[in-house]
């Protein structure tokens, strides 16, 4: 494993789960370590470019290394009359059971633009195009109860696979950033440990003019941040940022503070 997706490895396996574990009774979390010691990085090979799917090959190679484990079907595609209806991220097996497992990693945003009745509902993407209380409702509605489809069925009889008694279980881990200089946010019923910093609005970003900047690329959000990166001034910052601006995008920077303290920060287009 490069050092580079290693770093990645760390930041994914470090980052915890969104849900306090008596929250969701009705989807059991799974349990995964934080450590990285009892992997052979040299002869690991991630390949995959997109975020959530790299985090998904994350899962998978964890439930490969856990002694428990006896097999494992990784991103099951349902199609019928060759038109894909959904796919499953994984099946395995252990400890003589069998589990429907479905794996999210996401970046929310606490939104201060609305009101919202619903506590969950504050939570954005950082574009404003996804939301928590959607991704919720997609699990429920469309992703768990794609096993119980005909189709389903089927397709993992024909690969010796019964479902009579399996047990359905989520890994969802998120990074989430409240709004700068507002720490009494009360993010119940979520878990405060995945606070991973803070964002600030385009408009207000001078206030760290007398900061260095790191802008990571996406894969990279998942690391956490350290000193040995290549750190450029607020005015040579704000162009590459404006970029991002100009096209309704908002991306995350880490700004130091010193050689010891460096902040994870998302820099609203909104």
């Amino acid at each position: 494993m490069d050092k580079c997706t290693l770093l990645r490895f760390k930041g994914y396996s470090h980052t915890a789960s969104l849900f306090n574990t008596d929250y969701l009774n009705e989807i059991p979390q799974i349990e995964l370590s934080s450590t990285t010691q009892s992997f052979d990085h040299d002869s690991v090979a991630f390949k995959n470019q997109r975020l959530g799917k790299l985090v998904e090959e994350f899962v998978f190679h964890q439930l490969k290394h856990d002694k428990s484990v006896d097999w494992i079907l990784e991103n099951i595609q349902i199609q019928e009359e060759q038109r894909t209806i959904g796919e499953l991220d994984a099946i395995y097996g252990a400890n003589g059971n069998s589990f429907h497992l479905e794996i999210v990693y996401k970046f929310y945003l606490y939104d201060t633009l609305k009101s919202y009745s619903n506590p969950l509902s504050y939570w954005i993407g950082p574009n404003r195009k996804d939301t928590l209380d959607y991704k919720l409702d997609k699990l429920k509605t469309k992703q768990f109860p794609l096993l119980f489809n005909k189709v389903t069925q089927k397709h993992l009889i024909s690969q010796n696979i019964n479902t009579a008694n399996m047990q359905q279980k989520l890994c969802f881990k998120a990074q989430l950033f409240i709004p700068y200089n507002n720490s009494e946010i009360n993010i119940e019923p979520l878990n405060s440990k995945c606070i991973s910093g803070f964002y600030v609005s385009f408009n207000a970003i001078s206030t760290f003019k007398k900061l260095e900047f790191y802008s990571p690329k996406k894969l990279d959000w998942l690391i956490i941040p350290h000193n040995n990166v290549d750190w450029i001034a607020y005015d040579s910052a704000i162009l590459l940022i404006k970029e991002h601006i100009s096209s309704k995008r908002s991306p995350m920077v880490w700004l130091k503070y010193s050689d010891t303290e460096i902040k994870k920060c998302f820099i609203t287009w909104w």
